[in-house]
């Protein structure tokens, strides 16, 4: 049964990804690097970060929705759909509001509904992490991830003289 609702998700994903990427993102550009040249970064980079994981997941850049994937890796949210509508929870705490998210949220939760705690506890790590969800990730590429990410995530860092 789960995968019937899986599928009609996707499908409305599908379906509706073309008109958010053309109609809400038309102030957006299309980064400048490839998933080969993102693995050309230095090693400990968001940009080499974020090669590895195209590589690893098989996955290409979608235009304009690049800034997407690093959420993945900076929030530690996998890539399965109930994990998908939990890092719109996670977003949505961190103060992003548009019309898709809350349709995510909201078909999201009717339709996977045995994962509402996995949401509220996402809803409730995005309000505790500094807000990035509008962040230009492209400029961050060579910076270290580690250190941007305990920086989104609020932890204490080391600073070295």
């Amino acid at each position: 049964m789960k995968k019937i609702r899986v599928a009609f998700l996707l499908f409305v994903y599908d379906k509706t990804q073309k008109l958010y990427r053309t109609y809400f993102k038309k102030k957006k550009r299309q980064w400048q690097f490839n998933e080969k040249q993102l693995l050309e970064f230095k090693e400990d980079s968001l940009g080499r970060k974020l090669g590895e994981f195209y590589k690893k997941h098989g996955f290409s850049m979608i235009p304009k929705m690049e800034n997407h994937d690093v959420h993945h890796l900076i929030t530690g949210c996998g890539t399965h759909f109930e994990d998908e509508i939990a890092m719109q929870y996670l977003l949505l705490g961190n103060g992003k509001l548009n019309a898709h998210l809350l349709a995510a949220v909201v078909l999201g939760t009717l339709i996977l509904p045995e994962y509402l705690k996995m949401y509220l506890r996402a809803y409730r790590k995005g309000q505790r992490m500094r807000p990035f969800y509008n962040w230009d990730f492209e400029s961050l590429l060579w910076q270290d991830f580690d250190h941007l990410k305990d920086y989104i995530q609020q932890k204490e860092t080391v600073v070295l003289y």
